[in-house]
């Protein structure tokens, strides 16, 4: 009896694998892992792990494909082999890498399991918690499957805009799948919502400007013409995802800024070449997953046939990296662009009947194909020395364990010492009016440093830049990068002052300072003068004036880490 179960459920998963090309539905999550246990069961080169928690409290799971059960250990080999990623279903409720995978895999097997592959690692689906709360309604504008899962995860956040602040289970976990395989190539499955076009499928790919030289003419000279010739002879053409300048692709796209709280935007700065593959939403539901398919097909017939160009430039990349003195950052699109060919529908302008304003509309019967603007070059806009180590205090436990997580190694000091340090002190910055995936996002930073003797206390962790993934770091603590730990909330703390004065008891204070101080006082008037908010506010004034004093806290919008130069 044991037996007949085992076949069925066997003959379950090969015939919902067989059905996805002409089918409009997706697995639940429990038949997913369902297909994988079999998969793993039935073949040894292939090989299913619980990688770790969700926040939904079910493991997520990691396929290893083309692996082998050895004595060398699979993620050994993936850190010696040409090792591809695929992560699906981030957003639970655009399962077309899902059903692709299955199909692939699928087509691999048939095939004869051909080992000159490079090492493929999918995870089957990320966002646990999402694909558990599945409707077939929470998708106003998506055509099929018959029911998906939800975008938010078991927190209700975004997966894809967690990869730097690490909020959820899921973020440790990805780290720990990522750490142990490195890829080479990353790719991230999902589908595009606005608007409206003849293309099943547009790809982000990793920004030039943020790659090693190496990895980055690798993948604009190489593979993505590779991709781009592929699917023009194979399906239908496709192009850089349709992020609009203005109200329609006639009027330009613009590269999409892949900073690292993306998946693929972590990837790109781990030195992987990366992509979101975005399925059209309003296609339908097979033809958009055989586009996904034939996406990662290809990835992997290109990376079997350039291993050895693969893993040069991941050579390159490491020693180019290791040689920066400069961290660039803040990436800016200039106004020069290229032109592209563009599959689209012509756009026009009905009066809807519901608000009875002018609605945007794309007419199927009228599509075109036509040349338009592509705005993708960048320029990093800022740059800063990078400092031979980092101290963290040690009362940041929690951006510690991210630290770790993500392969960046710490060492702790063993006394009390007194160091020359960089100190980081906030000027200033604005603070978004609505919260953006459970914080209150900082932009606009200003800050500077500031050369101190500071006594370090035994236990704070030094983060050495001599190691890989610098600009990682370098991301992480400078305090105006996008993506930066201060920029996340992560100081909030430090740039709240704890003190304050009477304003009764310290004018008086205030009247002697200004009597001792002449320079203090010229400034303190030119400031009246000049300033009327400030001229009729007495608060402000004293307030200016006790920020001069020796009352006014010296750690106030300090941050709790330095940049040491030796």
């Amino acid at each position: 009896m044991k037996r007949f179960f085992v076949f069925l459920n066997f003959m379950i998963a090969t015939l919902f694998v067989a059905a996805q090309y002409d089918s409009n539905t997706s697995p639940t999550y429990p038949e997913l892992i369902e297909i994988y246990k079999q998969l793993d069961s039935d073949h040894e080169e292939i090989e299913l792990y619980n990688m770790g928690p969700s926040d939904f409290g079910l493991p997520i799971y990691l396929c290893v494909v083309n692996g082998a059960r050895d004595s060398i250990g699979t993620f050994m080999r993936a850190m010696q082999e040409t090792t591809l990623l695929i992560n699906n279903a981030i957003h639970a409720g655009e399962p077309d890498g899902v059903n692709a995978c299955l199909i692939w895999i699928n087509n691999w097997i048939k095939s004869g399991k051909p080992r000159d592959i490079p090492l493929v690692g999918i995870i089957p689906a990320y966002n646990v918690g999402g694909m558990m709360n599945r409707s077939s309604s929470s998708r106003a504008n998506q055509n099929g499957p018959e029911e998906y899962g939800f975008r938010g995860n078991a927190q209700n956040l975004d997966l894809n805009r967690d990869f730097i602040k690490m909020d959820s289970k899921n973020m440790f976990t990805f780290a720990n799948i990522y750490q142990n395989l490195d890829p080479d190539v990353f790719i991230d499955t999902h589908v595009s919502n606005g608007a409206d076009y003849q293309y099943y499928l547009t790809y982000i790919a990793s920004v030039r400007e943020r790659m090693a030289p190496a990895t980055g003419e690798l993948l604009y000279e190489n593979l993505i013409p590779h991709l781009e010739s592929t699917f023009t002879e194979k399906l239908f053409p496709i192009v850089p995802y349709v992020n609009m300048k203005g109200k329609t692709p006639d009027e330009g796209i613009i590269i999409f800024n892949d900073l690292p709280r993306y998946a693929m935007g972590y990837g790109t700065i781990m030195d992987a070449m990366s992509f979101t593959t975005e399925t059209h939403m309003l296609k339908p539901f097979a033809e958009r997953v055989k586009h996904t398919q034939l996406f990662i097909e290809e990835t992997i017939n290109w990376m079997r046939d350039n291993k050895w160009n693969i893993e040069k430039a991941r050579v390159e990349a490491l020693m180019w990296e290791e040689e920066m003195t400069k961290f660039k950052y803040d990436l800016k699109v200039t106004e020069s662009y290229d032109s592209i060919l563009f599959y689209g529908f012509d756009a026009y302008y009905p009066i809807s009947e519901v608000t009875g304003k002018k609605l945007l509309k794309y007419d199927r019967n009228r599509p075109f194909q036509k040349y338009i603007s592509y705005y993708n070059d960048c320029f990093a806009s800022k740059e800063v020395t990078i400092p031979d180590k980092i101290i963290l205090g040690s009362q940041c436990e929690g951006l510690k364990d991210r630290l770790i997580a993500n392969g960046i190694d710490l060492e702790s000091l063993d006394q009390d010492t007194l160091m020359s340090v960089n100190r980081l002190r906030v000027l200033d910055f604005k603070t978004a009016d609505k919260p953006y995936e459970g914080h209150f996002l900082h932009n606009d930073v200003r800050f500077e440093f500031e050369n101190v003797q500071q006594r370090m206390k035994k236990g704070d962790w030094v983060i050495s830049l001599d190691q890989p993934n610098k600009r990682f770091i370098m991301s992480l603590f400078v305090p105006d990068a996008p993506d930066s730990y201060f920029n996340w909330n992560y100081f909030d703390s430090y740039v709240q002052q704890k003190e304050y004065f009477s304003s009764y008891i310290f004018d008086e204070y205030a009247k002697q300072m200004l009597k001792e101080n002449e320079s203090l006082r010229i400034e303190f008037e030119a400031k009246k003068k000049s300033d009327k908010e400030f001229s009729d506010n007495d608060f402000l004034q004293l307030s200016y004036l006790y920020e001069r004093s020796k009352f006014y806290e010296p750690t106030h919008n300090v941050l709790p880490y330095y940049f040491v130069e030796e």
